[in-house]
């Protein structure tokens, strides 16, 4: 297949999955138990004063938080399998998710519980997290790149996870421990539009930067000597790449907890579809990851009469699709 028609069948398919996101979305909005199971067409809305505020407040706020969750997560898991060169890492993986929740659990236990800090204190967390991951790697003496990194992503992990075992224990056991108990399964119950519109431009300008600068993933990806060749300086690089890559996934964790997996299989159905280049796999996987996050937020609120917590239900899906992916004879070709 040649590079052009490639490049069109790429578009093409990029075109229908944001087409698919939209009508998904729409989708969304309009299933809920309320007022009646199922559809809710826009005349009841209408007709229905706490029909539409429910629409407003609660659905609206929550769809759009599912969908900035899968993305976030679906971008951030792709570029750090390509700047680390490894398939098989995302961002639980690399200590950032446990980071951000003990960031984040930190900041509720002495007293800034406004959205703004939580924010600030799971981001610095999850971006220590990751700088610990990277620096254990390179200091671990045994087995190779992808060996070592899983290693120090597990021993990080570890690390903050038994952290915030520590903060819940100093935390008040009715107001503070349940919200702190709420990091550990993931959710997005509690989103009003207060928490959108503060997590939107920390989700929104990040991603809208990484696509603009996909090329330099690509070559950073390639190795250091193609990427001096080329002019770039692949230290600088990597620093802003990951951290551009970060800030989405830690805004988005301080919001609705750890939600795993979904970082490391929707990369691979993105290569799956457009290939390892950057260029096209990495708007792919923002995409793919927005209906990824859509798909299992609608299965939580709507499956059973209680609701499911999202990071159960990630970890479900996706150790199902993970098992797939891995079985089938052509998995080389797309890790």
């Amino acid at each position: 297949m040649s590079k052009t028609v490639k490049h069109r069948s790429n578009k093409s398919r990029l075109i229908l999955l944001c087409l698919t996101l939209a009508a998904v979305f729409l989708l969304s909005l309009l299933l809920g138990r309320y007022p009646k199971p199922g559809f809710t067409p826009i005349s009841v809305l209408r007709a229905d004063p706490l029909a539409l505020k429910i629409f407003l407040t609660l659905r609206l706020p929550r769809c759009t938080a599912a969908m900035l969750l899968g993305m976030a997560l679906g971008c951030g898991g792709l570029i750090f399998q390509l700047i680390f060169s490894n398939p098989l890492v995302e961002p639980g993986f690399l200590g950032i998710s446990q980071g951000a929740a003990f960031g984040a659990g930190l900041s509720i236990i002495l007293g800034g519980q406004a959205l703004i800090w939580m924010q600030i204190s799971a981001a610095a967390a999850g971006l220590t997290g990751l700088a610990l991951t990277y620096i254990l790697a390179h200091r671990l003496r045994f087995g190779g790149w992808l060996l070592r990194l899983i290693l120090a992503g597990i021993a990080v992990s570890a690390l903050f996870s038994a952290g915030l075992g520590l903060v819940k224990t100093l935390a008040d056991p009715l107001t503070q421990l349940p919200e702190m108990t709420f990091w550990l399964l993931g959710g997005l119950s509690g989103v009003t539009p207060s928490h959108l519109k503060a997590a939107i431009p920390g989700v929104v300008i990040p991603l809208t930067i990484l696509i603009a600068l996909r090329w330099r993933i690509n070559i950073l990806s390639t190795g250091d000597q193609t990427a001096f060749s080329l002019g770039l300086s692949p230290a600088k690089g990597r620093l802003l790449i990951l951290f551009l890559a970060v800030i989405p996934v830690t805004t988005m964790i301080s919001i609705s907890g750890i939600v795993q997996w979904v970082g490391l299989i929707v990369p691979h159905l993105s290569r799956k579809l457009f290939g390892a280049d950057a260029s096209a796999s990495l708007p792919g996987a923002i995409v793919i990851g927005g209906l990824f996050g859509l798909i299992c937020d609608d299965f939580a609120r709507l499956l059973f009469s209680g609701e499911i917590p999202l990071g159960i239900l990630t970890a479900f899906l996706g150790v199902i699709l993970f098992i797939i992916i891995l079985t089938r004879p052509d998995t080389e070709q797309t890790c």
